[in-house]
Order: C-alpha cells, then sequence, then structure tokens
C-alpha cells in the first residue's frame, strides 16, 4: 500500500458520492404531483 491506494481509492469514492447526490438532487426537482380528479359521481 506503498502507493497511497487508500488515498485514491477515498477520492474516488467521494467523488462518485458527489455525483450520486447531484443526481438524486435533480431527479427531485423533476417530480411534479399529481391532480386528484374531482368527484365524479356528483
Amino acid at each position: 500500500m506503498a502507493d497511497n491506494f487508500l488515498e485514491k481509492q477515498r477520492a474516488n469514492y467521494e467523488q462518485r458520492k458527489a455525483q450520486w447526490l447531484k443526481k438524486k438532487r435533480l431527479v427531485r426537482m423533476v417530480v411534479r404531483t399529481i391532480d386528484k380528479p374531482e368527484d365524479e359521481s356528483l
């Protein structure tokens, strides 16, 4: 482990985590509410 293996793995993990969180936030913004139809039995 002389060539900073753990540091590289940690940096790679942090980068992937940041991309995942960014994607997760963008997906949340796109979600829209569905309008419920008025009661049709009236």
